[in-house]
C-alpha cells in the first residue's frame, strides 16, 4: 500500500476510534447519573433485567462496530486484525481519557471499573485494561508495518500458544472475582501478577511473530 494512502487510512482510524470512545463515555456518564449519583464505587448497584439487557446489546454493538470498520479497511484477514487491534486500543484508552476529562474520573489508575459484561462480569482496577489496550495496539501498529513492508504476516504455532495462555491469565484476572458484581460487594485484592504475566505473553507473541517475518523477508 502507497505509504500516503496508509497515513490517510490509519488517521481516519484515529479518528473513528476516538470519536466512538466520547460516544462511550458518554454514555456512561449518563448511567452514573443516574446509579451513582454521589461518585462511582463499589458495590455495584442492581440494575434492572431491562437495563443489564440493554447493556449487554450496548456492549455487542460496540464490539461489531469496531469489527466493521476494520474489515471495511483491510483487504486480508491480518490486515484487517491489525486494525481492529488499533482500533480497540485506541477506543478503549480514550475511552477513560474522556471519561477524566467530562466528569473527572478515574482520580488513579488503580481506581476499580467494570469493563465488560459477556459472559460474566469483568472486573478490575484501571491499569489493567489501558495496559493490554496499549498492547494491542503496540501489536496493530507491528502487523501494519509488516504488511505495508509487503512483508507476508503468518504466525507460527508459539505465537498461538503464546496468545491463547496470555489471554487466558489476563481473562481470569478479570473475571476471578464475580462475587464483588454479582452479590454487590466490595472486590478482593486484584492478582496483578496474571495481569503481568498475560502481558509478558502477549508481548512475546508479537514478538516472535514480528522477528519470524523480519528473519524471512
Amino acid at each position: 500500500m502507497h505509504g500516503d494512502n496508509l497515513v490517510r487510512k490509519l488517521l481516519w482510524l484515529i479518528v473513528f476510534a476516538v470519536a466512538m470512545a466520547f460516544v462511550e463515555s458518554a454514555v456512561v456518564v449518563y448511567l452514573r447519573e443516574i446509579y451513582y449519583p454521589g461518585g462511582f464505587r463499589f458495590p455495584l448497584k442492581v440494575m434492572s433485567d431491562k437495563m443489564i439487557a440493554v447493556e449487554l446489546l450496548r456492549e455487542l454493538s460496540t464490539l461489531f462496530m469496531l469489527t466493521s470498520v476494520a474489515a471495511l479497511a483491510g483487504r486480508k484477514f491480518w490486515e484487517r486484525f491489525a486494525h481492529f487491534l488499533l482500533l480497540f486500543g485506541i477506543w478503549d484508552i480514550f475511552y477513560y481519557i474522556w471519561l477524566k476529562v467530562l466528569i473527572g474520573w478515574p482520580s488513579s489508575p488503580l481506581e476499580w471499573d467494570i469493563l465488560f459484561l459477556i459472559p460474566i462480569p469483568w472486573i478490575s482496577p484501571v491499569i489493567a485494561p489501558v495496559s493490554v489496550a496499549l498492547l494491542m495496539i503496540l501489536g496493530g501498529a507491528l502487523i501494519t508495518y509488516s504488511i505495508a513492508k509487503r512483508n507476508s504476516f503468518k504466525p507460527g504455532s508459539t505465537s498461538y500458544i503464546l496468545t491463547f495462555a496470555g489471554a487466558a491469565m489476563i481473562l481470569y484476572s478479570f473475571m476471578r472475582d464475580t462475587d464483588a458484581t454479582l452479590h454487590q460487594r466490595l472486590p478482593g485484592p486484584y492478582r496483578y501478577e496474571f495481569l503481568i504475566l498475560g502481558d509478558v505473553l502477549f508481548a512475546a507473541a508479537f514478538a516472535v511473530s514480528y522477528v519470524k517475518v523480519m528473519r524471512r523477508n
